[in-house]
């Protein structure tokens, strides 16, 4: 595989406002392109579209050079060259831009006033412009600044944690890959090894965090709101549901998700003719086969893995296939686990180039295919509005609920071409896995959502009240399945693990949204493949130019997270699991 070059990566078209030779990293370049920008007459709806027009070129630029450097930094968060470089990019260039931003958006809401656009075309981008301009503090930018260069010291402490178990140096990703070992000794030493190396950073972690809510606090009081999450959610731009929907979600998934769960997990339980599940015998991420077979190991070498995806890929749509193929040839992932490399995975938008990145952690799991065709998904999706002039109509503009369904969907049409990896015997335990696997991510979205509710609705609150919150919250959901007698410290920290908690507050509950209408288009796929494949394309091809609901219209689903629509999606969930019990 290419490693990516990213001085040579080309620019989805020629510049026009921002000089070829400009260096982003240079604070006096950047405000002098920015004030050039603000400056410029406003006169006509012509020079109106064009004043947008040289923004988005300017801002997809500046924001490309800060992806580049936040890609190098997470491959490799021990190289302090690398850090450094982010850090100074942070500390220096967003905040400029940040103030330029809001200066920006009053000159272009001022000028609506005096020049009518076209209404339609400019309704989703007039409503997120205004409600930025109207959230935006010159005293949260220094806030905000303090706040992300605590995001890099979380992923740094991360990055950096590795276990020595059995004479072998592994990644907490790999580490975590022994719990679907049939060995339940194994696992359990594996699991607890994996809390003892987290136990060592939890004052640090708790530091770090402590610190987030403070100036995440003071963000949301600055802009007039009571709480961080009411505040999170007008900066998300949420306008088509409220934290009193999310809240229904929670009680729906209470009444009809976790029973069904419970259902599993005892199925399981009884399967492995054990008294109780401990958390090492049933991971949501990584199950251990009940049966005591082996690991599912879909590949062998790296470079196996991703070409054995584009035919995937192909298989699903042969355009899709081409273009992950590029992605392929010229460098664009970087999916190999080791050490010092962020845990997780991500698809980063290089928005000048109009590219995607796809940056994961393999171990040779059943859960690395999933997690390449959800990264696919997203980039698929950057790809097909690549047209689109405006970036803020871009990936930058999608709504984070679409946008997972690009992702989440992209895995369910990713089932029918398992035989790519597979014999149909690993297939049916493959396919069975991400059934359990869909069933425990809408639960466990439930339970990050309402701790990260309690948070926020609870500023000033202790450690020990948030440990005793978490685990009220965790039981409600998941975490009553397992037996945590003797692992009260192991269970209160759970939630350390939960990146997004650190790095994209108040972020989750789009899965679960997105994993409805994803099921949904799985629905209508399997009785019109053709159909379905073309309305989701249609959507996807739309970017961030619609309003939320619409866009799920487009793609042929509704956009609805309340009992009556989840209920039948559950019944179709526990049938085909039955079947495959068969």
């Amino acid at each position: 595989m290419a490693e990516l070059d990213f001085s040579r990566l080309p620019s989805y078209q020629p510049r026009r406002f921002v000089p070829g030779e400009a260096n982003l990293t240079d604070i006096e370049q950047v405000v002098s392109l920015y004030r050039k920008l603000l400056a410029c007459e406003i006169g006509s709806v012509e020079e109106l579209e064009t004043f947008l027009l040289d923004r988005s070129e300017l801002d997809a630029a500046v924001h490309q050079q800060g992806a580049i450097l936040y890609i190098r930094m997470t491959c490799q968060t021990d190289d302090p060259n690398r850090a450094k470089m982010y850090k100074d990019f942070t500390e220096s260039i967003q905040p400029a831009v940040k103030l330029f931003t809001n200066q920006l958006d009053c000159k272009y809401l001022e000028a609506s006033k005096r020049f009518k656009l076209d209404e339609k075309r400019y309704e989703v981008y007039s409503r997120s412009i205004h409600t930025d301009a109207e959230l935006f503090r010159e005293e949260n930018v220094q806030l905000q600044t303090q706040e992300a260069l605590l995001r890099q010291e979380y992923q740094t402490v991360c990055g950096a944690m590795t276990v020595d178990f059995e004479g072998v140096e592994y990644t907490m990703g790999q580490i975590r890959k022994f719990l679907q070992e049939p060995d339940r000794p194994l696992r359990e030493s594996a699991w607890r090894a994996g809390c003892e190396r987290w136990f060592a950073d939890t004052v640090r972690i708790n530091e770090i965090f402590d610190k987030m809510l403070l100036l995440r606090n003071q963000i949301a009081l600055n802009a007039g709101f009571d709480n961080y999450r009411d505040y999170k959610f007008c900066e998300y731009h949420r306008f088509d549901y409220t934290p009193a929907d999310c809240k229904k979600y929670h009680e729906a998934v209470e009444h009809l998700i976790v029973p069904l769960l419970a259902d599993i997990v005892e199925n399981k339980r009884g399967q492995m003719n054990l008294s109780t599940m401990r958390p090492w015998d049933f991971d949501l991420v990584y199950p251990v086969d009940p049966k005591g077979r082996a690991a599912l190991k879909p590949f062998g070498r790296i470079d196996d893995f991703t070409y054995a995806m584009v035919e995937v890929f192909h298989r699903i749509e042969p355009e899709f296939g081409a273009q992950f193929q590029e992605m392929v040839e010229i460098g664009l992932l970087d999916i190999a686990s080791r050490k010092g490399k962020k845990p997780g995975g991500y698809q980063s938008t290089l928005d000048e180039a109009r590219k995607p990145f796809i940056f994961m952690n393999t171990v040779n799991s059943n859960e690395d295919l999933f997690t390449l065709l959800h990264e696919g998904g997203h980039a698929f999706h950057t790809l097909a509005c690549t047209h689109e002039p405006l970036l803020a109509y871009r990936c930058e503009g999608i709504p984070i609920e679409f946008a997972e369904v690009a992702s989440m969907s992209m895995e369910l049409l990713g089932t029918a071409h398992l035989s790519v990896f597979y014999n149909e015997q690993d297939i049916r335990r493959s396919w069975c896995y991400k059934l359990e696997g869909i069933v425990s991510i809408l639960v466990w979205v439930a339970a990050i959502d309402a701790f990260q509710h309690w948070l926020y609705e609870n500023p000033g609150h202790s450690h020990d009240d948030r440990i005793k919150a978490w685990i009220k919250i965790h039981n409600r959901f998941v975490g009553r399945l397992w037996d945590w007698s003797e692992l009260e410290k192991e269970h209160g920290y759970l939630w350390h693990r939960q990146n997004h908690i650190f790095e994209v507050p108040l972020y989750y509950i789009e899965y679960g949204i997105a994993q409805l209408g994803a099921l949904q288009l799985w629905l209508q796929y399997r009785k019109d493949a053709s159909g379905t494949l073309s309305n989701f394309r249609k959507a996807l091809a739309l970017g961030g130019c619609k309003p939320l609901p619409e866009l799920f219209a487009v793609a042929g689903l509704k956009f609805d997270f309340s009992e009556g629509t989840i209920a039948p999606l559950v019944e179709a969930v526990a049938k085909e699991l039955e079947n495959l019990q068969e």
